[in-house]
């Protein structure tokens, strides 16, 4: 038995979780899913907990970078977005997770970087919403976005009618924030010169020759999609959403902190947070050691942390 630290908004309640019982469905079933677009198409995996009966439905985003429908990309490996999936399954849970476009098998609905828009995401997953909504054998639609996907979820929730949503890991500042963080850390004239740079594309201008040691971060062809996410702040996009809201944090997570969980869980009244002991970025449990949490992001054996499938699951059954 663990315990398990509840943060509904400031008040701190601590519960013990028994489990919601780990129950195979004989009746789920998993199918390939295709979302066809102007640009291409996007290709993703339906998993049916009960095909007997209708049951919720989870759309899962991913997050940033070239992260494929399992939570993996070329260089690491650790299915914790498939585990999620799976997890649910197994809790009467149906799920749909895809790769991005441009990423893994939807590499043919890739657009010209120029073009790109962090829209353009959001849109995606409008659109997935849509398809699932017309499914008859579901009959509640929740969004979960996971890391970057947090954000991307919040905004289609306004358009998408879901009925619930859920971010896990999900950032609660701005990306020209965190942004800045991140540089702040870096060596000589990195931080110094990405200022200027970083202040001009937050106000929706862009800046011809960055120097060549920020190129591949300010590339002029990625310039304009930069433009586009840095003007989301997420506690200002979370707070308009009237739907019941679960934020989930782990206190071993080296890429987002739980005060970025506190700031989305403050901006909105119907948020619940859940914050799990020694839970990582790639949803694995590991002690507060540097070099044992980046092994687990090539971990594919090791199971998910043990309270975050029960966390979603109970909020997922909730009246």
């Amino acid at each position: 038995m663990k315990i398990l630290t509840i943060i509904d908004r400031k008040i701190y309640i601590t519960i013990l979780i028994l489990g919601i019982g780990n129950i195979l469905f004989s009746q789920s079933t998993e199918e390939a899913i295709t979302l066809v677009t102007k640009t291409g198409n996007i290709q993703g995996t339906l998993l049916v907990a009960d095909s007997s009966k209708k049951t919720p439905i989870v759309l899962i985003i991913t997050g940033s970078g070239p992260t494929d429908r399992n939570g993996n990309n070329p260089i690491m490996t650790n299915n914790a977005i498939k585990m999620l999936a799976e997890g649910l399954t197994e809790n009467g849970i149906s799920s749909l997770r895809f790769d991005k476009r441009g990423i893994a098998e939807s590499q043919s609905a890739s657009t010209n970087e120029l073009d790109l828009r962090f829209e353009t995401y959001i849109n995606d997953v409008i659109e997935w919403c849509a398809v699932l909504k017309k499914d008859s054998r579901f009959n509640h639609l929740i969004i979960l976005g996971h890391s970057e996907g947090s954000l991307i979820g919040i905004m289609a929730c306004k358009e998408a009618n879901a009925d619930k949503f859920i971010s896990v890991a999900g950032a609660g500042y701005p990306a020209s924030t965190i942004l800045r963080k991140q540089l702040k850390e870096q060596p000589g004239l990195i931080f110094p010169l990405s200022i200027p740079i970083i202040e001009s594309l937050e106000k929706g201008k862009t800046v011809n020759n960055p120097p060549e040691m920020l190129n591949a971060l300010f590339r002029p062809s990625v310039q304009p999609y930069l433009i586009s996410w840095f003007k989301y702040n997420p506690q200002f996009e979370i707070a308009s959403l009237n739907i019941p809201i679960l934020i989930v944090q782990g206190t071993t997570d080296i890429q987002v902190s739980i005060e970025d969980a506190e700031m989305l869980s403050n901006s909105n009244k119907n948020a619940q947070i859940v914050i799990i002991e020694n839970m990582n970025h790639v949803l694995k449990e590991v002690e507060a050691d540097i070099a044992k949490n980046i092994a687990t992001y090539k971990n594919p054996k090791l199971p998910l942390a043990e309270l975050l499938i029960p966390s979603i699951a109970g909020f997922i059954k909730q009246d």
